[in-house]
């Protein structure tokens, strides 16, 4: 199926370097859709432009990591590392970095970023010998990174590159190398750094999940670095902090159809339970109630004085008081519940706890 997006062709000079090729679109000509005005060459306007740089954007080649010769001197060197990860970037190269240390931090490696010009005047006392550092520079010629490399090699410490010219100063100065190089820029002036801080920041991604499942960070390590926001209520809180507590809309067991009708009414939680005494014996849901009436009506037999115990579930799923909200919320969908009845102490009835309240 041909694309309505405009056509991005790279076009370079002999002798050119791929990445300072300036990228030009090449229109199609115009073509009416039935909705709204043909879009002429060189009109495309700028819902077009984002379309096809976002076309652009996603067609660009993942970034492949490439080791220098020296990397077989310093094996595993982040898992090695007895202090933190210090990311050392400026301008929008120290944006991506901020969040390259900020993903490493929260994922298990504690990360720290340095601002390369504010390093110069004082900041550099943020890195230790006990440190590594990631420098990330597409160019690997940035003055402000390249100036800091006699002081990091005082320091004694492991060098990465993140850089889109191994061959660069800083490239050639690192232990391993990680090539993010791109054919070109998504920017029309092929200037704006766009597909590459693109693809630093998947090589970003990729360093802490690979770290994750060097160091098996699982979700038991992840809600100790997110104790707040939605994460944190997912992976942090328990049961008991979202369940509805009595009272509750409870019935015998011998509770008519038109009795737990009232009352699953008054409880509005879609579902009655049925106990004896405080102990839990079973429960019915709207859907209990709607299919034992359509039953009873096929039979030509007086639907309100229906038993609940003649349909209701026996023994249905519960959990604790202590379950985590997401442990809760995955049983729920695994077995395609709406609701689980939580238990406290001695199995006596505490709660309901529907898959809304787990704010999924």
């Amino acid at each position: 199926m041909a694309s309505d997006s405009p056509a991005i062709a790279v076009v370079r000079q002999p002798g050119e370097r791929a990445e300072t090729a300036r990228p030009v679109a090449v229109v199609a000509p115009a073509r009416r859709t039935g909705v709204g005005p043909a879009i002429s060459p060189g009109s495309a306007g700028a819902i077009e432009h984002a379309r096809g740089g976002l076309l652009a954007q996603a067609s660009a080649s993942p970034p492949s990591p490439t080791a220098s010769t020296a990397t077989s001197r310093r094996p595993r060197l982040i898992l090695a590392t007895e202090g933190r990860v210090a990311i050392v970037g400026v301008g929008k190269s120290g944006i991506v970095g901020r969040k390259i240390a900020s993903t490493l931090s929260s994922t298990g490696t504690p990360a720290v970023f340095v601002n390369a010009a504010e390093a110069r005047h004082g900041d550099l006392g943020m890195i230790t010998p006990r440190d590594l550092a990631i420098l990330v520079t597409y160019s690997g010629e940035t003055d402000e990174v390249t100036a800091l490399l006699p002081h990091l090699r005082a320091l004694d410490l492991p060098l990465i590159a993140i850089v889109g010219n191994p061959a660069s100063t800083v490239g050639r100065a690192a232990d391993v190398v990680l090539d993010v190089s791109v054919a070109s820029e998504t920017c029309p002036n092929n200037l704006a750094p766009t597909t590459s801080t693109l693809a630093t920041m998947a090589m970003g991604d990729a360093l802490a999940v690979g770290l994750m499942r060097e160091r098996n960070f699982g979700a038991d390590d992840f809600r100790r670095t997110h104790p707040g926001g939605s994460l944190g209520r997912k992976l942090g809180a328990r049961v008991r902090d979202a369940m509805h507590r009595p009272p509750l809309p409870v019935v015998p067991p011998s509770a008519t159809v038109a009795e737990s009708l009232e009352i699953m009414s008054e409880g509005q939680l879609g579902l009655v339970l049925v106990t004896s005494g405080e102990r839990l014996i079973g429960l019915v849901t709207d859907g209990d109630l709607r299919r034992a009436m359509q039953r009873s009506l096929a039979a030509a037999e007086d639907v309100g004085s229906l038993c609940v115990a003649e349909f209701m579930t026996r023994n249905p799923v519960t959990v604790t008081e202590d379950t985590l909200l997401g442990d809760a919320h995955a049983r729920m969908q695994a077995m395609k519940l709406k609701a689980l009845v939580v238990l406290g102490e001695g199995g006596k009835v505490a709660g309901v706890v529907e898959i809304f309240d787990l704010g999924q």
